[in-house]
């Protein structure tokens, strides 16, 4: 080949890869918040105030929640009878019941430690008040 036709086939190349990055920039989502929010049919009547966001499906919790660990692996996940919680980086998503499906509230760790530390205690970290799981201090300590 002639270094005229490799350069046309590497243009060629490099905009079906820039179509490619474009389109997953714009109709992809890339975090838990992301796919809950493209899924679940928005319910702003169930919002716990402004810091938690309501989402519904006609699922069951636990199927709920397989779809979006399936899609996107918690940090830390706590389930009891009252629901499913899921910890990531910077948001939570909390599964509950309700009589025809599930309400899913996504909120921001900020504000959902604090709400949910009573039911998940120290199942989303550490402790503190923003569920961290780096313990740091020094050597020697949390041993």
């Amino acid at each position: 080949m002639t270094y005229r036709r490799w350069f046309v086939m590497g243009v060629a190349v490099a905009l079906v890869g820039a179509l490619v990055a474009g389109f997953s920039l714009f109709f992809g989502n890339f975090s838990a918040r992301g796919f809950v929010e493209d899924r679940y049919a928005r319910a702003a009547s169930r919002d716990i105030g402004r810091d938690a966001l309501a989402y519904t499906s006609n699922r069951p919790p636990s199927q709920v929640a397989k779809e979006v660990t399936d899609a996107w692996r918690p940090a830390d996940q706590y389930v009891d009878g009252s629901g499913v919680y899921l910890r990531y980086d910077n948001d939570s998503v909390v599964i509950l019941p309700i009589a025809a499906g599930s309400v899913i509230l996504l909120e921001r760790m900020r504000t959902a430690y604090p709400r949910y530390h009573s039911t998940v205690g120290g199942g989303w970290g550490w402790g503190g008040t923003s569920g961290s799981t780096v313990r740091g201090g020094g050597p020697g300590s949390g041993k």
